[in-house]
């Protein structure tokens, strides 16, 4: 007797199934994927991220808008990804629960994804044209692994541990320690 064949999703159908479940998931190669439980640090982490691109955004008065977790990046028909914090210029409309076209997106490493996030990740974000930067936090270092897009489409990495960080586009600044918060409040 065969197995029957199970049916990969497209990022359409697969909304339609995460919508009603618990917690967050992802689409690889047409497989949803549940996302494992998160540790206070890397949710403290997420907040911190999004409210410093959110600041940067205000003080730059730049026409994007940035989010915590929970929007959907669609990478390609069967693969699509929720990052811990994204920009996007133009701001989408507000019923909007995939985004196409980020501008920065953040990831805050765990060990459980890291391998991930160095890897399908970033090769799947960079596959987006509009994608300009892609930022992995490290909050147990208080790392910041800065891709971005260079000249002729070459990314470009830096390590960065400390002062301010410009991401043109869109032309926002901002102190790497806010990404992390004050050190004493992730513990």
């Amino acid at each position: 007797m065969s197995a029957p064949v199970r049916q990969r999703l497209d990022v359409r159908s697969f909304l339609a199934f995460a919508e009603g479940r618990e917690g967050v998931w992802e689409l690889y190669d047409g497989d949803p994927v549940a996302m494992s439980p998160e540790r206070t640090r890397h949710t403290f982490t997420k907040i911190e991220a999004a409210v410093t691109l959110r600041d940067a955004i205000k003080r730059a008065g730049v026409r994007c808008r940035a989010f915590g977790d929970g929007v959907t990046v669609r990478i390609r028909e069967d693969r699509a990804f929720v990052p811990d914090a994204l920009v996007v210029c133009p701001p989408p409309p507000p019923d909007a629960i995939v985004i196409d076209n980020p501008l920065i997106v953040v990831e805050v490493l765990s060990p459980s994804t890291a391998a991930v996030d160095h890897g399908i990740k970033l090769e799947g974000y960079f596959s987006l044209s509009s994608l300009a930067h892609y930022l992995i936090l490290d909050a147990d270092r208080r790392v910041v692994i800065h891709h971005r897009r260079g000249q002729g489409g070459v990314i470009e990495t830096r390590i960065l541990s400390g002062g301010e960080l410009e991401l043109t586009p869109p032309g926002l600044s901002f102190r790497l320690e806010d990404m992390f918060g004050p050190a004493d409040e992730a513990d």
